[in-house]
């Protein structure tokens, strides 16, 4: 039992408790399930950024990430020269064991390892205080990138898994909803540096973000 001493036993602990709770307090009631517009017509030009390309993804990542839509994009902004990629997974039930895998966990999975880990607290259109998103720099070989991510439920935006497990209890009890979705955004650290790259992230969240609390359910 000197397993469940440590702090990530712990935290991995009351994850599954949380969602234990979550799946029984749906499915014991009938579950309301949001309707939403399917995620390709999210807007192509936004701000000042452009989509360049959409990447649909390949059979063997969709079936293990169960999303019921998903959006794989790069956009451009031509006047700094930069790209940056927008990636949504949305979930319209955890009911039957689908969630959304963190970033942390599938990155590393394709040969890129986290340098830094943190969070970042963001000013964005719309929203009278600040959203709170997970953020971390991952490294392949020489090549780095800063991520920003965060699980959007309910116009709520939630930076860690463990808050996304409580806010599903929740919502689950009172609301019987239990839809989520994974936004993520990628942006290679150029000769320019992480802190150019962060700043372009930032940027770019606060232009596609109106966006994206549109696109999703309320």
């Amino acid at each position: 039992m000197e397993f469940l001493k440590t702090i990530p036993a712990r935290i991995l602990t009351a994850i599954l408790l949380l969602q234990a709770v979550a799946y029984y307090a749906v499915a014991s009631r009938s579950e309301q399930v949001p309707v939403i517009g399917p995620l390709n017509t999210f807007p192509r030009d936004s701000n000042g950024w452009t989509m360049e390309h959409e990447y649909p993804l390949e059979k063997e990542v969709a079936d293990v990430l169960k999303a019921d839509d998903t959006l794989n994009r790069v956009y451009v902004n031509w006047q700094e020269k930069i790209s940056a990629s927008l990636f949504i997974a949305y979930f319209k039930s955890q009911r039957y064991g689908q969630s959304p895998h963190s970033p942390r966990n599938c990155l590393p999975g394709a040969g890129w390892e986290p340098s830094e880990d943190g969070t970042l607290s963001i000013a964005v259109p719309g929203r009278a205080t600040p959203i709170d998103v997970h953020r971390y720099v991952i490294a392949r070989g020489r090549e780095e990138s800063v991520v920003l991510y965060w699980y959007h439920s309910h116009n709520r935006v939630i930076p860690g898994e463990f808050s996304a497990k409580f806010w599903l209890v929740a919502d689950a009890i009172r609301y019987r909803r239990s839809d989520t979705a994974l936004v993520r955004i990628i942006v290679p650290v150029s000769d320019r540096g992480r802190g150019y790259a962060e700043k372009i992230a930032v940027e770019f969240t606060q232009a596609m973000y109106q966006d994206v609390a549109h696109q999703l359910p309320q």
